[in-house]
């Protein structure tokens, strides 16, 4: 059986952490920040984890990681 390839896109999107879990960056920080409030841009800026429901889906696309 051939080896899986890896997602190359989601694997420059994301790190997986020591015990597992995939880390992400969040949505909405990219482009129209003038219009979001300090507290919302600061939220924004920090990492997240990817949730449980997702980790099977995204394990699978990044199997050697």
């Amino acid at each position: 059986m051939p080896k899986i390839k890896t997602k190359r896109g989601l694997a420059k999107r994301v790190k997986v952490t020591a015990t597992g879990k995939i880390k992400r960056a969040k949505a909405y920080h990219s482009h129209l920040l003038s219009s979001k409030t300090p507290k919302m841009k600061r939220r924004l800026s920090k990492s997240d984890l990817v949730h449980k429901s997702d980790m099977k889906r995204m394990k699978s696309l990044i199997p050697y990681l």
